[in-house]
């Protein structure tokens, strides 16, 4: 009996109430490494080249925020680089052409994305995939029937 409430003694003494100090999380480097990619999205398509710099993006010569003054497209462009933690840690130059600003900016995110996992796969590639970020969107527009105002839209059924 004696020794069970020994080995009960000695295994209380490794468990405390108190909470123990986190580690402070270093910020992994950011890789030396220029890359670039293609990213498509309905009818736009964005080519883009990273570089390591101080974070600007450029996009057909104008500043993100000119181009895409649309702050919900400003936000899901930048969210690869934020699941990343890498914010601020590379410069954005992009040629985008076709389609819409939503389009352009699902685009432009799918070609940062590629480009990221292109610099560093070992790293990059897990966190990006679980967020979705390496898939693109095959949704584009539907084609027009024949005999159909629109895609499926049809003139008024009348019986008689």
């Amino acid at each position: 009996m004696a020794q069970i409430s020994d080995s009960l003694d000695q295994t209380s003494d490794n468990f405390s109430t108190e909470t123990p100090a986190t580690e402070s999380v270093t910020p992994r480097p950011v890789l030396n490494v220029p890359g670039a990619a293609v990213g498509r999205r309905k009818q736009a398509i964005a080519r883009v080249r990273i570089i390591p710099g101080a974070g600007t993006a450029t996009v057909n010569g104008r500043e993100l925020a000119e181009y895409f003054p649309n702050k919900l497209h400003q936000q899901l462009i930048n969210d690869p680089f934020k699941v990343l933690d890498l914010m601020g840690s590379y410069d954005v130059i992009a040629r985008i052409s076709g389609g819409g600003p939503s389009g352009q900016a699902g685009a432009l995110r799918l070609a940062i994305a590629r480009a990221l996992n292109e610099i560093d796969r070992e790293n990059n590639r897990p966190t990006l995939k679980a967020a979705g970020f390496l898939t693109r969107d095959a949704r584009v527009i539907e084609r027009k029937k024949a005999g159909l105002k629109k895609a499926r839209k049809a003139s008024q059924f009348s019986k008689r």
